[in-house]
């Protein structure tokens, strides 16, 4: 998952978002390269942000100092914005971590990718479909933080059956999108490889994570399911084996 080349612009909106996760936010970003940039937003004159102060020192995340002028009105995110579009045309970076949970950062993101960078997103649970589904990738801050990794495990396996549309929040609804992408790539006998299947469950829900389901690897979740066939595979080299999947039956 490592791209060294990957060179990310960290911009968190510290309105949205708890100081609690920023050690965690920036061990997830050294997953998909390297962040050359890291700053945060707000009104660092309000007694709420004073949590902040030694994280930022300790991570070296320069804070950016907005005012709110006007009652109601978030200068924060006019100030994020302003930014990613300087370091979009400026190209200093070729990667981009939006941290909020406020939907309002959903135009950004998807005008960024359309210049073709990468979109790494993370918010909490309450976060907007919209701006999750604008991301190349979006990580629940609850799933990467220690402390709420369990609370989140048990939230999302109580999740009501219920939920609209093909959210695969819940292991029904996940169940049916893996058989569904199995039947549209497999091959002849019905096999298709771990990987591919990984990445496309990311490109269609860019909040697919194994760790929603209490799982650091998605073999293990697949198995958890108990409707599929995993197949391992010996390649000419013996530290490498391909790694298929099936859907029980078929």
């Amino acid at each position: 998952m490592i791209n060294d080349d990957l060179k990310f612009a960290v911009l968190i909106d510290a309105d949205n978002v708890s100081a609690k996760y920023v050690r965690s936010i920036m061990d997830e970003v050294i997953k998909y390269g390297t962040a050359t940039i890291k700053r945060i937003y707000g009104d660092w004159t309000k007694q709420n942000n004073s949590k902040w102060k030694d994280v930022l020192l300790q991570n070296s995340i320069i804070p950016v100092q907005q005012y709110n002028y006007t009652s109601g009105k978030n200068s924060s995110d006019s100030a994020l914005i302003i930014d990613a579009m300087d370091l979009l045309y400026s190209k200093v970076v070729n990667g981009f971590c939006i941290v909020s949970s406020d939907s309002d950062f959903t135009r950004l993101v998807a005008r960024i990718r359309q210049e073709g960078y990468f979109v790494l997103g993370m918010g909490e649970q309450k976060t907007s479909e919209f701006f999750i589904k604008a991301c190349d990738k979006f990580t629940y801050l609850e799933v990467i933080s220690p402390e709420e990794t369990e609370k989140h495990v048990s939230k999302r396996n109580d999740a009501s059956e219920k939920e609209a549309g093909k959210d695969i929040k819940t292991l029904k609804n996940l169940k049916n999108e893996i058989t569904g992408i199995i039947g549209e790539l497999s091959d002849d006998d019905g096999f298709v490889f771990l990987g591919e299947l990984g990445s496309t469950l990311t490109k269609r829900h860019p909040s697919f994570d194994t760790r929603n389901y209490g799982f650091k690897k998605l073999t293990p979740l697949l198995e958890s399911l108990g409707c599929f066939i995993i197949r391992s595979d010996s390649t000419s080299d013996p530290n490498v084996k391909h790694i298929s999947v099936k859907v029980k039956g078929k």
